[in-house]
């Protein structure tokens, strides 16, 4: 068989292992969040991190079946990542955000809609959960307010649930 099509074969089956793979991951993400009522926008934002996460190890994995020169590829990867790692650094709350939202999504017992008290030694707040974004989570106060906490720093919070 010709090299071109066994290149292109390999390169189908990783789109389709690519696609069974987001399948299985989105249907298990929608099993956790109905299991603990999730809603939808936090679906949406884990799902499309994940999605993201495994286009770039396929596309690496096509790059290396059509032998895109491993040293010129490694060279492109690393200076991204290094741009990417220096916008990271001025930027280091970004990354914190992104991976404390992940952990709120998935382990943290609190939902949207629900009261709590978040204890601080300086000063407490009560409120509502009103909304959880990939870097921010919204809480509206008992006075009506709305007030915007970074995700990090939610996670370093003690949380007192309100029945």
């Amino acid at each position: 068989m010709d090299e071109y099509k066994i290149k292109l074969i390999q390169s189908v089956v990783v789109a389709v292992l690519f696609l069974l793979l987001k399948f299985l991951i989105n249907k298990l993400i929608k099993k956790v969040s109905l299991k603990f009522e999730y809603h939808k926008p936090r679906i949406k934002i884990v799902s499309k991190l994940i999605s993201l996460l495994l286009f770039s190890v396929a596309l690496g994995f096509v790059f290396i079946i059509w032998g895109i020169d491993q040293s010129d590829l490694f060279l492109f990867i690393s200076s991204l990542l290094t741009i990417v790692g220096i916008a990271f650094v001025a930027q280091w709350s970004l990354l914190s955000n992104i991976t404390s939202t992940l952990i709120i999504f998935f382990s943290h017992p609190i939902r949207i809609g629900e009261r709590i008290t978040i204890l601080d030694k300086d000063y407490n707040m009560e409120g509502q959960i009103s909304d959880i974004r990939i870097f921010f989570i919204i809480i509206k106060t008992t006075d009506g307010e709305y007030v915007t906490i970074p995700s990090s720093v939610f996670m370093q919070k003690m949380i007192k649930k309100n029945k």
